[in-house]
């Protein structure tokens, strides 16, 4: 069963026309880096909910969700709506796998996403594990024009804190970008650009992959990797690739 709190609006930042983060406090269950809960409001007597993965870090009060606002989505609008000291409902418990403890150790960590998926990730990036359990760490984000490219701020701040750890490379596809790659994240593994712009090279004895975004782009990344002899992680069969479809 569910079990639905109030959470007060704190903060309401948007970053581009249609993407924007929502700020809340709220009396919830503690969380994995990683994991997402569910925000709802109610009609009437209709309960119209969507799960959103948490942005900040377990030990951080202001719970934080980044979102799309889609014009025709049953809940979004609504949310886009909010404004500092307004109502929301969130749940209480969170839920999901896509954490570190699912992880096995290695070398170098990849987290690949696209578009609000880069979430959970950063999420895991504000905590001291991430940085204890791998020596490098590569934060791809795959978007359509520049100005999609948010959290700025906090991703500068993660690289001057771990310089020598963190790789952050942008991949836009439908403009020149300012900073990273042109193209989509599965063409850049294809050609070896983005292995290139890392200056790493991943192998099944030396990374994990963490793959989040929508359904066609984990399912062909995926595939991607296991032509080069990657293996989807299981508990009972460790491997290298483990993956969160994001809607």
């Amino acid at each position: 069963m569910s079990n639905w709190v109030d959470a007060t609006v704190k903060k309401v930042t948007w970053w581009s026309d249609t993407l924007f983060s929502l700020v809340v406090n709220a009396s919830v269950e503690p969380f994995k880096a990683g994991q997402f809960t569910k925000l709802s409001i109610m009609e009437g007597d209709k309960r119209i909910a969507r799960a959103y993965s948490y942005v900040n870090g377990p030990n951080n009060p202001d719970l934080e969700f980044y979102l799309i606002n889609v014009e025709s989505g049953l809940l979004s609008p609504r949310l886009a709506q909010l404004k500092p000291g307004d109502t929301v409902l969130i749940e209480q418990r969170a839920t999901g796998f896509f954490t570190l403890d699912e992880i096995p150790p290695s070398e170098q960590l990849w987290m690949l996403s696209t578009g609000t998926a880069i979430g959970p990730f950063l999420s895991i990036l504000q905590q001291q594990e991430v940085w204890q359990k791998y020596t490098q760490i590569n934060l791809v984000h795959g978007v359509r024009f520049n100005a999609d490219l948010s959290y700025q701020n906090l991703i500068h701040t993660l690289i001057n804190a771990h310089p020598t750890q963190l790789n952050y490379i942008p991949v836009v596809s439908r403009e020149e970008p300012q900073q990273g790659l042109k193209g989509r994240i599965t063409t850049a593994i294809q050609n070896g650009e983005l292995f290139s712009k890392a200056s790493r090279t991943p192998s099944p004895g030396n990374s994990q992959f963490m793959i989040c975004g929508n359904p066609q782009m984990v399912k062909d990344t995926t595939q991607l990797l296991l032509d080069k002899n990657f293996k989807r992680n299981r508990r009972r069969d460790p491997g290298h690739i483990t993956v969160e479809q994001y809607w």
